[in-house]
This record gives structure tokens, sequence and C-alpha cells, in this order.
């Protein structure tokens, strides 16, 4: 299995690992306890959740690829029989299990709850794997529940919290997150709770506050979640408020514990007081220099933010005259995503040249056109028909295409924004398609779909095959856009709560395209 694969997982597969809080006695690095040795001292102390740990992690039974081992799920077998009252023994081979993000946790968790229904463990394994099955109410009663038995453990506290805005219930979330704040001061879970209240919610100046509010708490030289909130917090306010940028990056500079991030806030510094004077020089008319000035910082397309430089850079190439120049970066970077803001900027700057909107749509779509390439072909087994799935079975339609896998807590985190977007289409015009990368996790598939509601068509991706440009190189979510002749409009985007607009305009522009 890929390593790609591993650290997009990560999110979801370490969530199980978590619950075993008791610490393992120290051993000699050279001399790890041999699986019959740990199996004699279970057999001692059969509700010691380190010495499961320790005997879990020996077997290799958690690791990406491992087959299954007949004799390790045995020998949990015999413990069960041996020692029917343990809640232990069944709740160590879910938690394996969970680990491994199979669909054989569940039996094992729930017989676990049954035998001791204080087990907040199990329960807490059994909302991630409830996530896996698309049993989200079910999943969020679960945690309810771990958070009950053990009101002071901040993970079900943040993860309970996070539910709800899964859920849509914006007010409830926020109300959870802001307690999960003030009674885990201490706690990176505190941090995180706001980290991403401030990033989920879409008004800046409620942004703001929230990532002040995270700084005062937390500090980012001690909080990896503070920190990497203060990178977010400055790159919302860096042209906006390029001089509280600056200083920010030199508060932070200061704080640095290490060179790394030392020089990171340095760097930070120095591009914000390069936007302090390129505006400076805008203010002054001086509007050749700004230009040059900002296209010298070089940056990534991807960079957060890439469209508002590239808006300030706009707005001088207007100031000069050069409204020609100006739309013509805006067309580049709007053909390849459709960002609102850039989008009203171009259709403005194109009204000053004289160009219609229809005039200008189309010189977008033949960009996209020229630049479109024609989608490798695939044949893909389908979970709800018999037979397989290739293009020719979309072709006509606009396809929404996705690399997933239902342990994919990044993949089931987008899922509801792409499901919010389709759902503003006519099923005729759109197909939303989904190719599961992880057959060991074939189980979960037909009832995720049936659970979680979400209309995509599930397909299983075949070990080997050839991608071609639909390579999502072993990773998930991977994202593409085809047109209604197969070809790849948009690719690698990826969509939240704050851009299902972007997704919008790329799939009705696409439909509208063929059209005409």
């Amino acid at each position: 299995m890929s390593f790609q694969y591993k650290i997009k997982s990560i999110a979801s597969f370490c969530l199980a690992a978590i619950v075993f809080s008791t610490p393992v006695a120290a051993q000699d690095s050279t001399e790890e306890p041999s699986l019959a040795a740990l199996q004699t001292k279970i057999a001692e102390d059969p509700n010691n959740l380190s010495l499961h740990e320790a005997y879990i992690k020996a077997s290799g039974f958690t690791k990406w690829g491992a087959k299954e081992d007949p004799a390790f799920i045995n020998q949990y077998k015999k413990w069960m029989k041996q020692f029917p009252k343990s809640a232990i023994i069944p709740y160590a081979l879910g938690h394996a299990y969970a680990g491994k993000e199979s669909p054989k946790a569940k039996p094992y968790l729930l017989k676990a709850t049954q035998m001791d229904p204080n087990l907040d463990i199990a329960y807490f394994d059994l909302w991630i794997d409830a996530e896996r099955w698309g049993q989200f109410d079910q999943g969020t009663e679960y945690l309810k529940k771990a958070a009950e038995i053990k009101p002071g453990n901040a993970d079900y506290a943040f993860y309970y919290a996070s539910s709800f805005s899964k859920k849509g219930d914006e007010k409830l979330y926020e109300k959870l997150s802001l307690e999960v704040a003030e009674r885990f001061p201490k706690s990176e879970r505190g941090a995180q709770a706001l980290y991403w209240l401030a990033v989920r919610n879409h008004d800046k100046e409620y942004k703001s506050k929230i990532f002040e509010l995270l700084k005062s708490k937390y500090s980012p030289a001690q909080f990896n979640w503070s920190a990497s909130g203060m990178s977010s917090y400055y790159n919302l306010i860096l042209v906006l408020q390029p001089q509280k940028a600056w200083a920010l990056a030199d508060e932070l500079e200061m704080q640095a514990k290490d060179e790394r991030s030392k020089k990171n806030w340095t760097n930070q510094k120095l591009m914000a007081a390069q936007i302090i004077y390129a505006k400076a020089l805008m203010d002054a008319k001086k509007t050749k220099e700004a230009v040059a000035l900002l296209d010298g910082l070089k940056m990534s397309s991807r960079s957060p933010i890439y469209g508002d430089i590239l808006l300030l850079k706009a707005a001088a190439l207007k100031m000069d005259d050069n409204v020609a120049e100006a739309y013509s970066i805006l067309s580049k970077a709007y053909a390849i995503s459709p960002e609102t803001a850039v989008g009203t900027e171009l259709f403005a700057n194109g009204l000053l040249l004289n160009k219609s909107k229809e005039q200008i749509k189309k010189e977008i779509a033949f960009m996209r056109d020229t630049a479109a390439k024609a989608a490798t072909d695939f044949s893909l087994n389908q979970y709800f028909s018999k037979g397989k799935a290739s293009l020719a079975n979309y072709k006509g339609k606009v396809i929404l295409l996705t690399y997933w896998f239902p342990g994919c807590g990044p993949c089931r985190g987008e899922f509801p924004h792409f499901q919010n977007v389709v759902n503003k289409f006519d099923k005729k015009d759109l197909e939303y398609v989904g190719i599961n990368i992880v057959a060991e996790q074939n189980d979960y598939v037909i009832p995720f779909m049936k659970s979680s509601g979400y209309t995509f068509i599930p397909l299983e991706d075949v070990e080997g095959r050839v991608k071609g440009n639909l390579d999502n190189g072993g990773a998930a979510p991977v994202n593409f856009i085809l047109d209604q002749s197969g070809r790849i409009i948009f690719k690698n985007f990826r969509t939240e709560g704050n851009n299902e607009d972007v997704l919008y305009e790329m799939i009705a522009s696409t439909i509208e395209n063929f059209k005409k």
C-alpha cells in the first residue's frame, strides 16, 4: 500500500490508537517481548490494556498490507472462551480490526459494550467505525456515550463537538467547540477546536476573532494547532491588513523555539513588508514599480494567498491603465480555477475592454478547451450492478470523479460539500462517480452508500490498472471533472464549506459549454 495512501488515511487511522492510554512498561529496544511471552502475561492479567496493545503491535496485525493471521484471531477467540467475563478481550480484538479500518471490528466492539456498558474506549472506536458505515447519527451517539462516561477526556469532547459541524448544526457546533477550549486549556484538542471553528467559518471578522482567541489561550510556540492557526490567520489578513500581518509574523518570529519556525516567520515578515510597500507604491501612483514588486512574489497557484495576490496585481495593472494585462492574468487563473472573487474582477475588466459577458465566457471556454485532454478510459467493477463501468457509460454527461475509500476522513469530510453542489444539477446533465481505492474495505461500501445518503456511483479500483492522466498517485481524495466527451477539464481541486461556489461554477460552465 502506498505511502501517500497512508498519509491521507492517517487522520482516521490514528483515532483508534489514542484510546490505549495506559503506558506499557519500558522495554529494552533490543529485547522486544515475544508473542509467546505476551500471551503468557495476558493469560495472567487478561484485562491489562497495555499488554494487549503490545501483543497487537508485536503481531504486526495492524500493519498496512499485512494479511489477516488466523493464529492471531484464534488466540483471541480462545481467550474469549477462557475469560468469558472480560470485556477487554473482545474489545482488544475489535480495536485491532478498527486499527486496520476493517468492517470486522464492529461485532467485537459491540460485544465489549454489552459486557461493560461503561467501556468508553469501545464507544470511541465504534464512533469511527460508524463513520465508515455511513451511520453518522449513530456515530454521534457513540461519541456522546463516551463523553458522558469520561467527561474529562478532551478527545471525546472535541470529536463530539465536531460531529455537529458535519450535521450542519453550526450553532451547537460553535457552542460545544468554545466549551472544549474553555474546559481543556492545556490540551491540543482545545486549540484544535478553536482552529477548526475559525477555519470552517465564512465570515472574515468572526474568523479573526477566533484566531485571536486561539493565540491568546494557546501559545503558538507550545501548541501545534495554534501554530497552524496563526499561519491561516496570517493568510487571511495579509493583503487586506498587511501591517497587522507583519506584526503577527514579528510576534511569532520572536516566540519561535526552533530555527525552522523562526525562519518561516522571518520570511512571512518579508512577504508582509513587500505587500505593505506595494500598496504604498500604488497609493503614490507608482504602479509600474508596484507591479514589478508583486511579480517578484513567486508562489504556487495552490497557495491560499495566490488569489489575493493576483487580485492586488490586477488592481495595480488597472491603475496603470493596463487593463488588458490585468484581464489576461485573471482569465488564465479563472480558466484553471473559477474563484468567485477572481471572476468578479475578470468580468469587470472585460467590460472595460468592451467585451460582452458572453464573449468573456467564450474566451474562458476556449482556454479550457485548448488545455483539455481525453481522460484515460477505465473498466471498473460496480457495486450495485453486475458487470463493469467505463467512461462510455457516462457519455453525454459531465462527470464529477473522486477517488476515495471508506476509512478516508478527508474524503468523508468533502462528501457533504460535493453533495450540496450536485443536488443543484439535473441528473441528466451530471454524473457523480466515486472510485474506492481500497478493496479490503469493500464490505463498507454498499452500507455506506445506503446509510449516508450520498448519491455518487461507487466503483472499485483495479490493482495495477494503467490510470494514465486519471492517476491519483495512490492517494485520496483526488478529484477530477470531465466533460461530456470524456475530457479532463478540471483536476486536483478540493471542495470545502467556503468554496462550494467554485465547484458549482466548474460544473455549470462545463455543462453550458457543451450545450452551445
